[in-house]
Formats: C-alpha cells, structure tokens, sequence
C-alpha cells in the first residue's frame, strides 16, 4: 500500500491549521487582557470632579471623562471621602 504524496501533507496541513488557529486565538486573549488592564487604569470614579451623571461626567474634562485619555489626567484629585449614594445619583 502506497501513499500518495496529497495524502501524506493532508495531516500536516490539518495540524498546521490547528496550530494557527490556537495561536490566533492565544494572541487575542493576550490583547484583550492588555487592553482590560489599560482600560481599569482610568481614574474618574475615583476623582473629586468626578460627578456620576450621564449628562456631565466631569466637571474639568467632560469629553475626556471615562475615556483612554483620561489614564495619564494631569488634574486627577483623589476622593479622600466616601459620597452618599444619594448624592452620587444625576440630578436633572
């Protein structure tokens, strides 16, 4: 019994395939952790100017607020005191 040359690379292939595609997928699990990681970086719910409504989330960088721009905030006030619930809520 003889194989053929098709026959013995199809394996190969398959393996190759599989190969990749676990690869694919490893890489993005490691980006996506990455980007997770950044994302938790940012700062807002944690600053004073911070206000928790939809309408103004910032009251010094609104359209920065909860955003990749805000990671590295240069006006960034630490809460240094826990706000009611009922404080935290938009009023509009």
């Amino acid at each position: 019994m003889t194989l053929t040359v098709g026959a013995a690379l199809c394996p190969i292939a398959l393996l190759s395939l599989l190969l990749g595609f676990l690869w694919a997928i490893g890489a993005a699990f490691r980006d996506g952790i990455t980007q997770l990681k950044r994302l938790h970086s940012i700062p807002c719910d944690r600053c004073v100017y911070y206000t928790g409504c939809q309408l103004l989330k910032c009251t010094v960088h609104p359209t920065k607020a909860l955003t990749e721009d805000a990671v590295e905030c240069l006006d960034f006030e630490p809460v240094l005191y826990s706000v009611p619930a009922c404080q935290q809520r938009c009023k509009h």
